[in-house]
Order: C-alpha cells, then structure tokens, then sequence
C-alpha cells in the first residue's frame, strides 16, 4: 500500500482494532433504507428469502428455513431480492468508500466489492461465541500471530439503523495472540478483561478488524437492524477469497444492478465487482474459514 499520513480514525483502528464514525446518514436516507430493511426482515422472517443467519448457528453454512428463528439476512444487493437497489446504493456510496479508503489508504482502484448483510433482532436470545473470522479457536500463539501480522486488507463494518450494542471486542486483541486468561475462557464468557461494548447510535458505522477478539450478544426484545459489510483490497486477493466466498455471493454478483448509480459510482462500481469475480475465478473451492 502507498505510504501516506495516518488519519486519526486510522490511527484509531489501527491501535484499537475499531473505530466509531457517527451519523454518515441521517434524515431521508436513513428512513429509506429503514423502510427497505423491514420488509427485507419481513421477508426472511416469513420463509420467503432463504439467504438467512439462523439462530442456534453461527458460521455458514445456514439451513435455508427460519423455524429456529433467524439473526440475520444475507445477500442484500442480490437483484432476486426485494428493494436490493437502496442497498446496492449505499454499498457503492462515497459515504461508505471514503471511510474506505480512508482506513485501507488506497484509492478507488484497489477497492474490490465484498460483502452486504443485514443482522437483526433474533426470535430469542442468541449470543455468538468469542472468535476472530479467519482464525480458528485451535490455532497456537504462533498460528495466531503470523496471521495477524499479515496486513488485515479489508474494511469490515456495522452501519446501524436502530440504536445497537450487540458488538462486544477487546480492543487491540488484534494485534496480538491470546492471553492465556483468553485462551482458556469458555467460549461464551460473559466478561473477558478489558472488553468494551461498541454503541451505536442511528446512523453511525463501526468499522473493526475483522480478526479482532470479538461476539456478538443479540437480545430478542430489543429491535435491531444493523448493516453488515465489508470492502477488499486488492492486496488481499488469495487472503480474503475464503473469508468472502464461503458466503456463496459468486451465484449472483454479475447479475447486480449497477445502472442506476451514478457513473462516475457506477463505474467503480463495476470495477470493484470485476475485481471480485477475477478473486473468485483464480480461487477455486474455498471451504469455510469456521465451524459451529
């Protein structure tokens, strides 16, 4: 990557492992894709969208049926699915790609398109176990630490539209292995050292580490949309491949409506979805990063 000067959101992330932008989106746009995400929520709820996140799971792959309750919808910008289009738009906006580019200290023509999902208000009470995305519980201190000290190449980020304190981190954990307190933890560990609840107000995004120590805690009482989604780096290519294409969005991106952005977004757009389908065809089968 280019050497250039480090923001203070980037110094941020880069010391804690996240960073709070507050209120990219207000207004019309945040009642907009309020409106698009409840039906999307309805949808799922219902049976009628089968790219879920089922409560009682918290890997992919997931069965396709909502009788256990669901915590999640995949595929946001899959043209099959219903107002797919808002979505689409604020993936590709500068709103989001400035912040992009920003913490990755890239420009456009690194940027490839990644994933959009939306977490939601389970059917009851589900908490997700202590984890980093790409990194295995099993793996030693050694494992861990040539891992993360391999540049992180991608931008994960949580864009809420209902106040949401369901991420749960410990900052810096990112750049180091686990502690042994850590390690030897249960896997739902209420309380870990040092951990912080990440609140977001409507509007705000978090970005994270992806491979940070982290949970999720989701309450069933409490509304919750929250937009899910990350942007790669073209440095990342083979790094990224499995951690993006276990989610199966290779059926459908070439299919994605870009039209209706504008052109100079709808060319990087385009870019950015060639760039991943180039990462999809050199990839071949993937796997699955986790188990469980």
């Amino acid at each position: 990557m280019p050497a250039q000067k480090i923001s203070p959101r980037l110094a941020d992330l880069e010391r804690d492992g996240f960073v709070v932008v507050k209120s990219i989106v207000s207004g019309d746009r945040l009642e907009a894709l309020r409106e698009a995400s409840r039906k999307v929520e309805a949808l799922a709820r219902a049976g009628q969208w089968p790219h879920i996140r089922t409560v009682g799971k918290q890997f992919p792959p997931w069965d396709p049926t909502p009788e256990k309750g669901i915590w999640g919808v995949q595929h946001l910008m899959n043209p099959s699915l219903p107002g797919c289009g808002v979505f689409t738009d604020l993936y590709f906006s500068e709103e989001v790609l400035s912040i992009v580019r920003e913490l990755l200290q890239c420009d456009d023509g690194e940027l490839v398109m990644e994933l959009f999902n939306m977490l939601v208000r389970p059917d009851s009470d589900f908490e997700l176990r202590w984890h980093r995305d790409d990194i295995p519980a099993e793996a030693s201190p050694d494992v861990e630490m040539e891992r993360l000290g391999r540049p992180a190449f991608h931008a994960q980020y949580n864009f809420a539209l209902w106040d949401d304190d369901s991420l749960v981190l410990v900052p810096g954990s990112h750049r180091r292995a686990r502690t042994d307190t850590e390690r030897n933890a249960d896997p739902f560990e209420k309380v870990l050292p040092d951990q912080l609840v990440v609140k977001l107000e409507p509007g705000d995004i978090a970005f994270y580490n992806n491979n940070i120590l982290h949970r999720g805690v989701y309450d069933s009482k409490k509304e919750r949309m929250t937009l899910h989604g990350s942007v790669g780096h073209t440095g990342g290519s083979n790094l990224r491949a499995r951690n993006v294409l276990q989610h199966g969005i290779g059926a459908w991106v070439d299919q994605v409506d870009l039209t209706r952005l504008k052109d100079g977004d709808r060319q990087r757009a385009e870019d950015m979805r060639a760039r991943l389908v180039k990462m999809g065809s050199e990839s071949g089968d993937v796997g699955y990063s986790l188990k469980g």
